[in-house]
């Protein structure tokens, strides 16, 4: 079964796909889908395919700094969006649909889950989804992965925090998130979340005036901006 759930925006990555414009122009495209609306709660980001043929690339095609530097601007964008974004990530989970889901809120996972860093002629590429992996798990438990290529199973990835849920019903799992998150623009999402991401590189002095902005915010009247 492949139904989407009632969502208002969803863009979609296979694993075999490679770094190149029209990959930047998709996820460019579902941003300014997103934020143009000023509406909508949940962004659906389905994630899969199968291993990419021998000697495929999954990191470029031809190694051009630029578009990697868009590439990874527009995954930043993903990660900044006003709405929730939820993934459903099955099989084969490398290249840009790895860098993708290292990027949203909320990853569910089918049982047949395998993580794979993005690769290059066979070795690790050094983009930011290593820079994701070691803040979300460590270091020490990113290294084999980081390093070496080591897989992550979907057992693995639950238990390093990776993926939220491993569902045998990935669609019915999907279809519970994206319900628990409608209201997520309107209750600021984006704002929790930039917090969280600075929490682990910020003093305490220096995020008390974000916080407290925040929380002057939501002490407001609704409408009052």
């Amino acid at each position: 079964m492949d139904i989407d759930p009632d969502t208002d925006f969803t863009v979609g990555f296979h694993s075999a796909e490679p770094l190149d414009s029209a990959a930047v122009r998709k996820l460019t495209e579902i941003c300014d889908r997103v934020e143009d609306a000023g509406t909508g709660d949940v962004l659906l980001v389905r994630l899969h395919g199968g291993p990419p043929a021998d000697g495929a690339r999954t990191g470029p095609r031809v190694p051009d700094v630029h578009l990697v530097n868009k590439w990874e601007r527009a995954v930043r964008r993903m990660e900044r969006l006003p709405v929730a974004t939820v993934a459903l990530a099955t099989g084969e989970c490398a290249g840009l649909a790895a860098e993708v889901l290292l990027a949203t809120d909320h990853r569910v996972a089918g049982p047949d889950l395998v993580l794979r860093l993005p690769t290059s002629d066979g070795v690790t590429w050094p983009g930011m989804a290593l820079f994701r992996l070691a803040h979300q798990v460590g270091v020490h438990r990113a290294r084999a992965a980081a390093l070496f290529g080591a897989p992550t199973t979907a057992a693995k990835a639950l238990a390093l925090g990776l993926v939220d849920e491993v569902a045998d019903d990935p669609d019915q799992a999907l279809a519970a998130a994206v319900k628990a998150f409608q209201g997520a623009r309107a209750a600021d999402v984006a704002v929790r979340r930039r917090l969280l991401m600075d929490a682990a590189t910020t003093s305490f002095e220096d995020a008390l005036g974000s916080h407290l902005a925040a929380c002057d915010r939501a002490l407001r009247p609704a409408g009052q901006g």
